[in-house]
């Protein structure tokens, strides 16, 4: 099980720092696949050496049940926002927008939390990478994620 202090800090600059080595991909993947970046960045750093020496790797059913608190917060909160700030970019400052930039940030730091209490509850009983297992819910197969052009880190 994560220890969610210490975890929480670590994992939002590593997630912050991946995402914007693969920036393109992950808003590809969220905008045409509905995959949740939070979930995405998260599977990617538990298969990374950084994540420690003993891997957690979550089954299919976890990941999908980490899907499921994650859309409690993604469909009446961040879902909308996300959609608003992209309708508003036209007609915004470039300081409103940024403005609205950071709410969204900060939604998605508050959603990353709930990851982290959720993931609580779990004991690794994966067999296949955490990225594998997380986007197969997607119907993305083994040989589609494999060739997924993720930096590693």
């Amino acid at each position: 099980m994560l220890d969610n202090t210490p975890l929480d800090s670590q994992l939002w600059d590593w997630c912050d720092n991946y995402y914007g080595q693969n920036k393109i991909l992950c808003l590809e993947l969220q905008d045409n696949q509905q995959v949740n970046v939070n979930l995405l960045l998260l599977a990617c750093y538990l298969d990374s050496p950084v994540a420690g020496a003993n891997p957690r790797c979550y089954s299919l059913s976890q990941w999908q049940s980490l899907l499921d608190v994650m859309r409690q917060w993604d469909e009446p909160l961040l879902i909308p926002f996300r959609r608003l700030r992209r309708l508003a970019k036209s007609h915004l400052a470039i300081h409103e927008y940024q403005q609205m930039l950071e709410v969204e940030l900060m939604l998605e730091r508050k959603a990353q939390r709930s990851i982290l209490h959720a993931i609580q509850a779990l004991s690794p009983e994966g067999t296949q990478t955490n990225l594998l297992s997380y986007l197969s819910l997607f119907g993305l197969s083994a040989q589609a994620v494999a060739a997924l052009p993720l930096t590693r880190l």
